[in-house]
C-alpha cells in the first residue's frame, strides 16, 4: 500500500508540473498575441483640409504618429471639408481620433456622449473676408448680403453669429438681415471669384489666398474675431470613447505627437511650410506656396492648452443659435473635456 501510495503521489506531481508548464506556455502565447495585436492596431485619424490643422499635417509628414504608435501600427487618414462630417464619422466609429473645430463635436457629444477632447491644438486662425467689389466696408454693410461658412454649427459659423450680434445685426433668410449659406472652403473661393457670395468667415489659408489673389479684402482680421479676439479654440484633438477605452496608451502617444509637431512648427517655421504643403497635396491633390502658408501660420496661436470655460462659451453660442436641442441645464461638458492624458504628458517632461 505504501508503494502504491508513493506511485500515485509521483504521478500527481508529474501531472501538476506538466499542467503548470502547459499553462505557462498558454499564458505566454496569449501575452504575445495581445502584444502583437496592440502593435498592429489600425488607427484611423481624421483631419480637415485647413492650415489651422497644421500640427496634424506636420505630425503626419514627420511620421510622429508612426514613431509613437510603433512600426507595425497602421495609420489611415481621412480628410474632411467640414467639422460636421468629421463629428458624424467619429461618433459612428469611422475614425478613432483627429483634428476638428469645437462647434461640431460639441453638438455631437450632446447626442452620443462618446467623444472626448484630449488636447488643444490651435487658437484662432479664421478671418472675415468681403468680396472686393461687393461694396462692403464694415460689418454693418453685411445687411442684405450673403455670407458663406463651411458648415452650420461649425466654429466659424458660431463666431460669425456673435460678430453680427455685437453689431446689432440679425441672421435672416431675406435681404432684411444677413443671410448665412454653407459652402466647402474650396467652393467658397470659387463663389467669391464668381460673385455668388458677398463675404465669408473662413479658416486659413483660404482667407489669405483670397487676399493675395485680389478677390477679397479683410473685413475683420483673425485677432478681432470673437470670442476673445481670436484667442479661442479653433482646432482641437479629440478621440472616441471606444478608442480611449481600448487604446488609452496610443491616445496618450497621439497627444505627445501633437505636442512634438507644435514644437517643430514653432522652432522650425521655414521647414514647416514645405511639410504642410506636402500634406495638403496628399489630402487635396494640390500643394500650396510657402509664402501663402507662412501668411496663414502667422494667424495661428498653436497651443496644447484648452480650458473648460472655452468649451462652455462656444456651447452657449451654439445653444443661443438653436443648434443644440437640449435644455440649458443639460449643457454639462465636464466629462467632454478630458485632459488627463495631456496632464500626464506634461508631467513627463
Amino acid at each position: 500500500m505504501k508503494r502504491v501510495g508513493w506511485v500515485l503521489s509521483l504521478v500527481m506531481m508529474v501531472t501538476l508540473v506538466v499542467s503548470a508548464c502547459g499553462q505557462t506556455k498558454e499564458t505566454a502565447a496569449v501575452s504575445t498575441t495581445a502584444a502583437t495585436t496592440a502593435a498592429s492596431t489600425t488607427v484611423k485619424i481624421g483631419i480637415l483640409k485647413n492650415v489651422t490643422h497644421a500640427p496634424g499635417f506636420v505630425a503626419l509628414q514627420n511620421n510622429y504618429f508612426q514613431q509613437a504608435f510603433g512600426p507595425t501600427a497602421k495609420i489611415e487618414v481621412t480628410s474632411f471639408d467640414n467639422g460636421a462630417d468629421f463629428a458624424t464619422a467619429i461618433a459612428t466609429d469611422q475614425i478613432d481620433m483627429g483634428y476638428v473645430g469645437p462647434g461640431p463635436v460639441i453638438n455631437q457629444y450632446l447626442k452620443s456622449k462618446n467623444i472626448r477632447v484630449i488636447s488643444g491644438v490651435n487658437n484662432g486662425g479664421a478671418v472675415l473676408v468681403a468680396r472686393k467689389d461687393a461694396g462692403i466696408q464694415s460689418v454693418k454693410d453685411l445687411v442684405g448680403k450673403t455670407v458663406a461658412v463651411a458648415a452650420k454649427g461649425g466654429t466659424p459659423d458660431l463666431s460669425l453669429r456673435v460678430l453680427l450680434q455685437q453689431q446689432g445685426l440679425k441672421v435672416t433668410t431675406d435681404t432684411s438681415g444677413v443671410q448665412i449659406v454653407t459652402r466647402a472652403p474650396a467652393d467658397t473661393l470659387v463663389a467669391i471669384r464668381q460673385k455668388e457670395v458677398d463675404a465669408t468667415l473662413i479658416a486659413e489659408p483660404w482667407g489669405t489666398q483670397m487676399i493675395q489673389e485680389g478677390s477679397g479684402t479683410i473685413l475683420v482680421d483673425w485677432n478681432k474675431i470673437p470670442p476673445k479676439d481670436g484667442n479661442y479654440p479653433l482646432t482641437i484633438l479629440v478621440a472616441s470613447d471606444k478608442f480611449l477605452k481600448e487604446h488609452r496608451d496610443l491616445a496618450k502617444k497621439a497627444v505627445k505627437a501633437n505636442k512634438q509637431a507644435i514644437d517643430f512648427i514653432q522652432q522650425n517655421p521655414d521647414k514647416s511650410y514645405e511639410l504642410i504643403s506636402s500634406e495638403l497635396k496628399v489630402l487635396t491633390g494640390k500643394g500650396m506656396e510657402p509664402a501663402l502658408i507662412k501668411a496663414a501660420i502667422d494667424h495661428l496661436k498653436l497651443t496644447q492648452d484648452i480650458a473648460l470655460e472655452d468649451i462652455n462659451e462656444q456651447a452657449k453660442i451654439s445653444f443661443d443659435a438653436g443648434y443644440l436641442k437640449v435644455k440649458a441645464e443639460e449643457l454639462d461638458f465636464s466629462k467632454f473635456l478630458d485632459t488627463s492624458l495631456l496632464d500626464e504628458v506634461k508631467k513627463e517632461k
